[in-house]
C-alpha cells in the first residue's frame, strides 16, 4: 500500500479541483482508535487498485483538514472513514467496520 500523506489544504484543493477522471481515496484515521486501526490494517493487507491514489489523513494531527473535507465534499465526519473522490465529487463514503478494499475495487471498476 502506497499511502500519500494528506497534510495540507493545498493537497485537498488539488484533489477537489482534479477533473481528469482519476480517483482519490481519502482515509481518515485516528491513531487512538482500535476500530480505525483495524480498518487501516484491513486495507493494508489487501491489494489496492492501481488506478486509485490513496491518501492518509492523521486526524489527531490534521483535524482542521478533516473538517474541511466534511465541508468541501458535504460528508459528515466519521473516524475511521474512507471517501472516494472523482472529478471533484465524493461518490463513495464508508465508515468503521464497513471499510473494505473489496468494495473499493468494486465501486472503482
Amino acid at each position: 500500500m502506497n499511502w500519500i500523506a494528506l497534510t495540507s489544504i493545498e493537497q485537498l484543493h488539488a484533489i477537489k479541483n482534479d477533473n481528469t477522471g482519476e480517483i482519490a481515496a481519502i482515509f481518515k484515521h485516528s491513531t487512538r482508535c482500535s476500530i480505525s486501526t483495524m480498518a487501516l490494517n484491513r486495507l493494508e493487507r489487501s491489494t489496492a487498485p492501481e488506478a486509485v491514489d490513496f491518501y492518509y489523513l492523521d486526524l489527531l494531527q490534521y483535524r482542521s483538514l478533516s473538517n474541511e473535507i466534511a465541508t468541501i465534499f458535504q460528508e459528515e465526519h466519521a473516524s475511521p472513514q474512507i471517501l472516494l473522490i472523482k472529478n471533484g465529487s465524493c461518490f463513495y463514503n464508508e465508515t468503521h467496520g464497513s471499510i473494505s478494499m473489496e468494495e473499493i475495487i468494486e465501486v472503482t471498476n
